[in-house]
Formats: structure tokens, C-alpha cells, sequence
């Protein structure tokens, strides 16, 4: 009797294009992959390292602490006098821990340039002792690695406003990616999946095996958290993921309009020591936050003139999360606004906390942790991933 011969199955119409797809996308946008998750990843512990190497800057000696600090103006004058810069003090970030110094930031951007260096005019950092207006360090954030990986991450060195665009386009196909890729791993029964959830090396000697078996099971493991990194990261890039993330959350593609009140007191002539009122009062209200942040050239991020002086309150040292917002006018320093982060809606508490999300930082150190993990084997699935479709495409060459 003649053996019956077994032949494959074919694949089905799905994992068909999916390998396709993942072929062609992964080819396509590898290499902005591989940079865009390396950058990230030696980004995560961006706050952990500049406290180490910052750590002389941003603490005060114990004996020039003293039972109230300087006037904001009064460190603002020391620091544009001793610093000399052409442009004027942008904002300054008060801790409440007493221990520490205050953070004055000039920071200047050019919309007619094409990219970061040029974007950029100022991105400086000063370190101020509150007690006695010593300056404790000044760093020229602009050349600083961390701003520049933040930078290549966000839009490969290119001007932000459309440089997002580059790098989200990748992202959104490393996504499909990432779908395509879960479909193609799915094994057809249960003794195949045996072999997909951890490595068996006994009896395998070759490199192209090992590297295939790091790609498809490292792969699997990385792809649901590499999700999360992903969308977070398109949320920023594209306005319909975040309304689609609104209209989830809140039912409105758009988050609530926050109404600029003009200042009341406007007829009044300037308390030169409004920031100082405003800082008080900041400090009344939320005795058990991190730090809070005032403007002190008069405008927004935009560029645009402020009608009051609105301050940011952090909740937690090195998050972003939770945010209470905060109004003063600007003459008389009287409390006009005062926006607790629990009244947000939870499309609003979730725009303050992706960029927690996409770094880790929402779920602590764990995460920080767990999120860097995930960075590298996001780095290493191009390169794994190249190395198998080179060696397919030699095999298929010496056939011929």
C-alpha cells in the first residue's frame, strides 16, 4: 500500500496578509522603530539620574534655611542679573519640600524653524537657594541629552509641530505590527503552544533558530504593554486618537474650554508682590503637593499674553498625573480660580496622565522598571526581526 501523504494546510486568509503586512510595514518603518524605542527607553529614568547628578543643585545647605524665603521678584532680579540672558525668566517651579531649591526656566521657541536646534532658542534651567538668592547650577537644557533623546523620540530632531507626524505614522503601522503580529503567533493547537511561551534550547545549536525565538517569544510577551506604549504615544501625535480617547472616557470628543478670567483688579495699580501672595496662598491651599509652577513673562506656552497668572500644582514629585489648577489676579494676587484635580472629568484627569502613561511614571518605580524592560525588547524586535527575513532571503537566493 501506497503512504498517504500529509500535506500543510494552507495558511488562512487572515495570518495570509497578516505576514504580509507585518513584512512589508516592519521593512518600511524598522529603523524609525529602532530609534524611536531606544530614545524612549534611555529616557525612562531621566528624573532618577539628573537627581544624582543634580544632587548639589537642587538641595540647599540645612544652615541657609531660614523661616521665609526670599521674594519671587527678588531671585527673579538676582537670576537675570547674575545669568545675562536676552530673553526674560519664562516661569518658576516652587517645591514645598523647604530642602530645595527653586527652579527658574528660560525657555524661548522659534515657529519658523524646521527643527530642534533651531526651534529652540532658549531651554535653560537655574537652580536658585531661596534663602539667600545663591545661584546653585545652571544648565543649558537645550544640549542636554535628555531634551534631545525627548526630542528624537518625539519627532527625530524636526520642528514638534509637524516632526510628530514622522515619527506617528511609524507608530501607527508599528501598531498594526504589533495586531499582525499576535495574530501570526497564535499557535493552531495546544501542543504548539507549548513551544511559543518559553525557550527550549537543548537541542538547538544555530543562531538563526535562538534569534527566531527571541523575535516570536519576546515579541508575544512585549506586544500588549508596546500597545499601551504605542497608543500613548499617538494620543500626543493625532487629535482624533485623543477624541477618540475623550469620547470614550466622557462622552465629548472635545475636553471643557478653560476660560481665561480677566483680571478684576485691573484698575488697581501692581502689588509687587503678587507672585509672593500667589505662592502663599498656593501653598495654603495644597500643603501636601509636590511643587507648583508660576509664569512670570506674562504668557502662555503659545506665546500668547495671560489675563490672570495661573499656577500649576503637582501632586507627586516626578509626575505629571494629578494637576490642580489655580488663578490669581495679576495686580491685586486675589484667588480667582481654584480647579482641584478631583473635579476634572476623567478625559481630563487621563490628558494629564498619559504622558505618566507612555513613560512609566503612573505606575512608580514597578513600572518605570517593567516600561524600560518593554523599551529594549521594543529595540530588539527590528533588529530580530531583519535578521530572520535576511536569512530567509539568502536561503531562498541559494535555491535559485
Amino acid at each position: 500500500m501506497k503512504k498517504r501523504k500529509h500535506h500543510k494546510k494552507k495558511p488562512s486568509f487572515i495570518k495570509k496578509w497578516s505576514a504580509k503586512l507585518h513584512l512589508w510595514f516592519g521593512l518600511s518603518v524598522g529603523i524609525i522603530v529602532f530609534i524611536v524605542s531606544l530614545t524612549g527607553t534611555m529616557y525612562v529614568f531621566k528624573d532618577e539620574v539628573q537627581s544624582i547628578l543634580r544632587k548639589n543643585a537642587v538641595y540647599v545647605k540645612a544652615e541657609t534655611i531660614t523661616q521665609t524665603p526670599l521674594s519671587i521678584e527678588v531671585l527673579k532680579e538676582k537670576v537675570a542679573l547674575e545669568v545675562n540672558e536676552k530673553f526674560p525668566v519664562s516661569s518658576v517651579e516652587i517645591p514645598l519640600d523647604r530642602s530645595k531649591s527653586y527652579r527658574f526656566l528660560y525657555y524661548e521657541k522659534d515657529k519658523q524653524a524646521w527643527n530642534y536646534f533651531d526651534e529652540v532658542k532658549i531651554n535653560k534651567l537655574v537652580y536658585v537657594n531661596p534663602y539667600n538668592g545663591q545661584i546653585q547650577g545652571v544648565y543649558n537644557e537645550k544640549y542636554d541629552l535628555f531634551p534631545i533623546l525627548k526630542s528624537i523620540h518625539w519627532s527625530l530632531l524636526l520642528k514638534a509641530d509637524w516632526g510628530k507626524y514622522v515619527v506617528g505614522i511609524p507608530t501607527v503601522l508599528f501598531i498594526i505590527m504589533l495586531i499582525t503580529g499576535i495574530i501570526l503567533w497564535w499557535p493552531k493547537n495546544k501542543k504548539a503552544r507549548k513551544t511559543r511561551f518559553r525557550f527550549d534550547w537543548k537541542n538547538v545549536k544555530t543562531w538563526k533558530r535562538k534569534n527566531y525565538d527571541l523575535y516570536n517569544i519576546l515579541g508575544f510577551y512585549v506586544s500588549f504593554i508596546a500597545l499601551l506604549l504605542s497608543l500613548s504615544g499617538v494620543y500626543f501625535a493625532y487629535p482624533w486618537v485623543k477624541n477618540t480617547f475623550n469620547f470614550t472616557l466622557s462622552g465629548s470628543t472635545e475636553l471643557p474650554k478653560e476660560k481665561e478670567l480677566e483680571s478684576p483688579d485691573s484698575l488697581l495699580a501692581k502689588n509687587s508682590s503678587v507672585y509672593d501672595l500667589a505662592a502663599r496662598q498656593t501653598r495654603a491651599l495644597y500643603p501636601a503637593s509636590s511643587s507648583f509652577r508660576i509664569p512670570l513673562n506674562g504668557k502662555n506656552k503659545k506665546g500668547k499674553e495671560l489675563k490672570n497668572i495661573p499656577v500649576t500644582v503637582y501632586g507627586e514629585d516626578g509626575k505629571f498625573a494629578v494637576r490642580n489648577q489655580l488663578a490669581f489676579d495679576q495686580y491685586s494676587g486675589k484667588l480667582l480660580v481654584n480647579k482641584p484635580h478631583q473635579q476634572l472629568t476623567a478625559a481630563e484627569q487621563y490628558a494629564h496622565a498619559n504622558y505618566d502613561v507612555h513613560t512609566g511614571s503612573y505606575f512608580g518605580l514597578m513600572g518605570k522598571i517593567i516600561w524600560f524592560t518593554a523599551g529594549l525588547l521594543c529595540t530588539s524586535l527590528p533588529v530580530t526581526g531583519f535578521l530572520i527575513w535576511w536569512g530567509k532571503r539568502k536561503k531562498q537566493g541559494k535555491k535559485i
